[in-house]
């Protein structure tokens, strides 16, 4: 017992002022070595809270129940009967709307036609972006809205006529001046719309293709080792005598990168490429459709300077390394935001800045 004081005084302290029930069972379990070197007994008043009966005990259904349980029988009786294909593992084909009885899965399952697997790496372009970019972004394009402020009415985008002559009665509105097209509008930047890379274009267009298609094949090699995705080819659409084009005839490669393919390619072209180029400026400041994509061209020269070219520079004829043109394809719904999301990552712009 005094072994018990000297290892245990603040335990001794505590069951001091506890019942004398609950003070000895209590410091005889705790101390207790062996549990199972002698039973413990517990008083009936303790087992009072306890359900005498489980669910798992509850009786099953009677037979009169079982015995008219028949979903064979239950489907025959249907008046129409489901498509073959909603008990088909496979999904359908095509869409055929919300009201379909046969629903495609999510594309998050692996038994749909539009699954993509992966991620199996975070690129340090992603990284980057998640963790710097991306609260940069949202600071600097953030407008603060005072509650209950309310913003004062837009004015109409189309154009009305002013009914200064009988003929324009029942006229649609017109577009903007300047051109017919509508912007996109701009919406204020939150969390849940901070504008993303979502695809990267890179397209070859090979002049020597009209003599013959094997500057076509060097092009789609060069580009395939840069992007590590199959090219494309692509056809002309229509007929140029001046430059010899003839419609139908294959004269330019593209390729489409997406996910982690987009990312390391801009990796290597930030990092590695353009930093090489003599006396490069930039990117034109009008070198954007006002929707969030930009483009930009790179000469042959600048073509080869990538290391997946630079490391086999014999296997590619120097003569058959045609330049390209790089689409950036971003989220943002006007040039001057996806010019901030582009100069963050490292490309830089140069000249008057056209939104």
């Amino acid at each position: 017992m005094a072994l018990r004081e000297i290892l245990f005084p603040h335990l001794h302290r505590q069951l001091a002022t506890r019942p004398s029930w609950y003070s000895a069972r209590s410091f005889s379990l705790s101390t207790r070595r062996n549990a199972s070197s002698e039973p413990i007994t517990v008083a009936q008043d303790e087992l009072d809270d306890l359900e005498p009966s489980s669910s798992l005990m509850a009786p099953g259904p009677n037979e009169a129940i079982t015995s008219t349980f028949n979903p064979l029988k239950q489907s025959r009786r249907r008046r129409r009967q489901l498509p073959p294909s909603r008990y088909q593992f496979r999904p359908p084909r095509y869409y055929r709307g919300p009201l379909h009885p046969h629903q495609p899965p999510p594309t998050s399952n692996p038994s749909s036609r539009e699954y993509i697997p992966g991620p199996f790496t975070y690129p340090r372009l992603l990284q980057t972006y998640d963790s710097t970019i991306a609260p940069d972004f949202m600071t600097l394009t953030y407008t603060h809205v005072p509650p209950g402020q309310r913003s004062p009415p837009r004015p109409p985008r189309l154009r009305l006529w002013d009914d200064s002559s009988p003929y324009h009665k029942n006229r649609p509105p017109r577009g903007p001046r300047g051109g017919d097209v509508l912007r996109l509008l701009r919406r204020p930047t939150t969390f849940r719309n901070i504008p993303r890379l979502a695809r990267v274009t890179v397209h070859m267009f090979v002049n020597k293709a009209k003599d013959g298609s094997a500057p076509l094949h060097a092009a789609g090699m060069v580009l395939q080792a840069i992007t590590s995705v199959r090219a494309t080819a692509c056809v002309a659409k229509k007929t140029i005598a001046t430059w010899g084009l003839r419609e139908g005839k294959y004269m330019a490669v593209k390729a489409d990168l997406f996910a982690e393919d987009m990312c390391y390619f801009l990796s290597r072209l930030v990092d590695v490429v353009l930093p090489r180029i003599k006396d490069w400026p930039g990117v034109k400041g009008s070198a954007g459709d006002s929707s969030g994509n930009i483009t930009f061209g790179l000469e042959p020269e600048a073509v080869k300077f990538f290391p997946e070219v630079e490391v086999n520079y014999d296997m590619y004829p120097p003569e058959m390394i045609p330049g390209m043109h790089v689409t950036i394809h971003t989220t943002a719904t006007n040039d001057r935001d996806a010019r901030l999301l582009l100069g963050a990552i490292g490309i830089p712009f140069y000249g008057k800045l056209v939104d």
